[in-house]
């Protein structure tokens, strides 16, 4: 059936939800879970943007990417807990969507499990949230929305 499942994360209650439907699909299935993190690298364009000025923004990336980690982290230790044997962890940065979908293609994911919103959600009324809706549109292979 499945043997790599795909776990976008970005700690949200939905994503925790998603989180648990890969965990009982894994132990179903014997499957590899593999946890993503993606994050927005920040760039000079946006700090030109913003009323607030930053010094260095490759420490703000890098803030970013240690608080992404954290999350796999804490991630990974739920899947364990739950029971999946075969658990990894992965954090990149970009287009969260574009990155999810570039990872499954290049890393043989055969389903993505993924929450319906996360925290990036803005609760104006759709039924799915952007990187959701996204994700389905754009995968290659079997998306489940939680």
């Amino acid at each position: 059936m499945f043997t790599h499942i795909l776990a976008p994360y970005d700690g949200s209650k939905n994503a925790d939800r998603a989180l648990e439907k890969a965990a009982e699909m894994a132990k179903l299935t014997g499957a590899r879970v593999t946890v993503l993190t993606v994050f927005r690298h920040h760039s000079m364009l946006e700090a030109s943007l913003s009323m607030v000025r930053v010094s260095d923004p490759g420490r703000i990336d890098d803030a970013m990417r240690e608080h992404a980690a954290g999350i796999v982290t804490h991630a990974k230790n739920m899947l364990i807990e739950a029971g999946v044997e075969d658990v990894r962890g992965f954090v990149r940065s970009g287009r969260p969507a574009r990155a999810i979908n570039e990872f499954a293609a290049r890393h043989g994911v055969d389903l993505i499990i993924v929450g319906s919103r996360g925290l990036g959600a803005s609760g104006d009324g759709y039924l799915l949230g952007s990187v959701s809706h996204k994700v389905t549109g754009l995968s290659k292979c079997p998306v489940l929305v939680v």
